[in-house]
């Protein structure tokens, strides 16, 4: 039987590789947790740093998850 679109899209998504840029727990460090395909093409751009602060202020707020724009418009 054929998987669903919502199955296909689960099954790219698991077989990602995603990571933060230091490599340790996003909930430690406040980095955003992305594809490591993501990371390593944004490693040193405004886009991260911007998308890394975003991520640590949602964490001071008591926030686990935060629009921080990296994925938006991104097929996963």
């Amino acid at each position: 039987m054929a998987k669903k679109k919502s199955q296909e899209s689960l099954s790219r998504w698991s077989k990602q590789d995603w990571t933060t840029a230091s490599g340790k727990k996003s909930q430690d460090t406040g980095e955003v947790y992305a594809p490591k395909k993501t990371i390593d093409s944004l490693r040193g751009s405004m886009k991260l740093k911007r998308a890394n602060a975003v991520k640590r202020k949602a964490l001071k707020e008591g926030r686990q998850h935060a629009r921080h724009g990296l994925h938006k418009g991104k097929k996963r």
